[in-house]
């Protein structure tokens, strides 16, 4: 069997880059090498795109010394035009050397400059297949504010919120402070374009407000103010359909927090105690009915082609979306993952399988 070059990209500028690498680290290790020889491709925090080594203990994920990406000196060369596939690199020294003709680019980035249809779109113009969702369906699933609106328009229960802007906190402190106030406490602040709940803080009263949306301008120029909704986490997995197929749905998977704490970064990627991670959740078949057809229908709202995650709370009034997230945590203890592999698709297939979307994908 002909093997597929696939070009495994990670790292990144944006706060989860050490995130993206330990999703890589889990791809490595996994990957079918039988089927596919794979091109690491790493980008330094300061946007460099180098050759890294074919090592998955590189990227394991350690709290105390988290996996990074480190200017080697190397330099890769896309190709000049959609006419050729043909990869290069320049070493230290700066020599050039061939890597072969690419079939695919893997895109395994968070975040800005990478999950926000910026790599997709540099993909697209220099005609390289890739991974995942496309260029409008990554940019709506970054913005958190954009995305609601288009959930809303969609008919999908959202949580009530606000949107507010550097410069409106800045101008107009005391206006966010009342609009925050009429919401009810707590509320969460959130950066409007990150993951990973980077910059998420909870908020319990007005006094801590200014603090929260500090944490959070400092990752974006926008911020959402949300009604912090009662409810159960739960989670599906949503996988674009072959052939033009109808989207393809996980079993739900919830996320049952223990306290008073949140699923925040730590939680996610640290092992932080009081966070458990259940697939499949223990709901009724009508619930889990419903909530795989509107993880679905927003995978369909925002034109997902790829892969997505898609987070809901269970209300007692029903299901509230809290985010559709387009490339979601990828290591192989991460929801979407456990959720398909509960499925019966494990993560070796699971990783086939998305480049075989990516394959097939006119975009």
């Amino acid at each position: 069997m002909l093997k597929k070059t696939v070009v495994l990209l990670f790292g990144g500028r944006s706060s989860e880059h050490t995130i993206s690498c330990a999703t890589a680290g889990g791809v490595l290790d996994a990957i079918d090498r039988d089927k596919y020889t794979v091109i690491p491709v790493g980008i330094t925090r300061d946007g460099a795109f180098i050759l890294e080594e074919d090592r998955a203990e590189k990227f394991t994920l350690n709290p105390d010394a988290m996996p990074q990406i480190v200017d080697n000196g190397t330099r890769i060369h896309w190709p000049a035009s959609a006419a050729s596939r043909q990869l290069t690199y320049s070493d230290a020294a700066g020599a050039i050397h061939p890597l072969g003709d690419i079939d695919i680019v893997f895109p395994i980035l968070h975040g800005p400059w990478g999950e926000d249809g910026t790599i997709q779109g540099m993909l697209e113009l220099i005609g390289l297949p890739y991974v995942g969702d496309g260029v409008l369906a990554s940019a709506i699933g970054m913005d958190k504010h954009y995305a609601k609106i288009v959930f809303a328009a969609a008919g999908i229960p959202v949580a009530p919120g606000v949107t507010v802007t550097a410069r409106e906190w800045a101008e107009s402190t005391a206006s966010v402070e009342v609009s925050a106030d009429e919401l009810g406490w707590p509320v969460f602040v959130k950066p409007a374009r990150a993951g990973s709940s980077v910059g998420v803080t909870r908020v319990e009263e007005l006094a801590d407000l200014a603090a929260a949306m500090a944490v959070g301008l400092a990752e974006d120029s926008k911020v959402l103010i949300e009604s912090a909704i009662i409810g159960r986490e739960v989670e599906c997995g949503v996988l674009g359909g072959r052939a033009g197929g109808a989207p393809r749905v996980s079993l739900p998977g919830e996320i049952v927090v223990s306290g008073d704490g949140f699923y925040d970064f730590d939680a996610k990627y640290l092992d932080a105690p009081g966070i458990d991670l259940v697939c499949p959740a223990e709901i009724t078949d009508d619930e889990a009915v419903m909530l795989r057809d509107l993880a679905a229908k927003a995978f369909i709202a925002i034109g997902g082609a790829g892969l997505a995650r898609a987070d809901f709370f269970l209300t007692p009034t029903g299901f509230v979306l809290n985010e559709v997230n387009t490339m979601p945590g990828f290591t192989p203890i991460s929801m979407f993952p456990k959720c398909w592999q509960a499925s019966g698709m494990s993560y070796r297939e699971l990783i086939d399988e998305l480049i075989e979307l990516g394959l097939e994908t006119v975009r």
